[in-house]
């Protein structure tokens, strides 16, 4: 009444066939809030319940914010180093990081890992303060030399978060999680792993996603870019004026200057 502004009367059938609607209705309410109500419990059992999970193989009490870090070679192209994050066992894309390695030549993946959390814990110390509050769980594609080499940056840094490795078996799947100088073995049907797999799958498809940018910024390069004194806006307007590089090499000394 008070949104409508009057009275407001409620028709509420006794018999005949809009009582029997009335109950159709009910009934399929009741349905669909049961179905509801399931589908957010599985939610909940692969979100929050796997990140509990994952807490408890660790004996961690509360696992609520998770970063994952690997090292990607792809075709002998430069090493890049993705980071990924899942909170309360979704991924946080807004949190994403991107690393390209700049200090180490050829494939080493140790060597390119203590770059990635050098310059991710040291860098803007001020936006990634929050962040470290909250963290509870650094997760490395890798077993005890990747999480030994991260336990050494965070103690050179003075942090501490603890660090977990993934262990793979021969065909490169993960059999278990690497966590204080154990290997700790997983159920591969339960929910915990699924996320674990979901997460290094993500790191995985971050890390070629940034392949691909790096590769087409590197094909877009032009010969113009390395004229001294040409800069990103003169070689737009050449381009735009004589449409190809052919035109550019032809034109005079009048047409450039105009």
């Amino acid at each position: 009444p008070k949104r409508r502004g009057q009275a407001v009367k409620f028709l509420i059938p006794k018999k005949g066939q809009k009582e029997r609607l009335v109950e159709l209705a009910q009934k399929n309410a009741k349905l669909v809030l049961d179905q509801d109500k399931d589908k957010i419990k599985r939610e909940e059992l692969r979100t929050i319940g796997a990140m509990n999970q994952v807490g408890d193989w660790l004996g961690l009490e509360k696992v609520r914010r998770m970063e994952a870090y690997d090292i990607s070679n792809i075709s002998g192209f430069e090493s890049v180093g993705p980071m990924v994050v899942f909170e309360d066992g979704r991924p946080k894309r807004n949190d994403y990081r991107k690393f390209k390695i700049k200090t180490v030549q050829g494939p080493n993946d140790y060597a390119s890992m203590e770059e990635v959390l050098t310059r991710r814990f040291t860098h803007g110390m001020e936006e990634v303060e929050e962040e470290r509050k909250n963290q509870d769980l650094i997760l490395m594609d890798g077993g005890r030399g990747q999480v030994n080499i991260a336990l050494s940056v965070l103690s050179e840094l003075k942090l501490n978060i603890p660090v977990c490795g993934m262990v793979k078996d021969d065909n490169h799947r993960t059999r278990g999680l690497y966590y204080n100088n154990v290997e700790i073995p997983i159920d591969r049907h339960s929910e915990g792993f699924k996320l674990v797999t979901r997460i290094q799958d993500e790191a995985h498809r971050f890390a070629i996603e940034y392949h691909r940018s790096l590769r087409s910024k590197a094909q877009v390069h032009s010969v113009l870019d390395d004229i001294e004194g040409i800069g990103p806006a003169r070689r737009k307007a050449l381009m735009r004026r004589f449409k190809s590089l052919e035109a550019v090499r032809d034109a005079t000394l009048e047409e450039l200057e105009s």
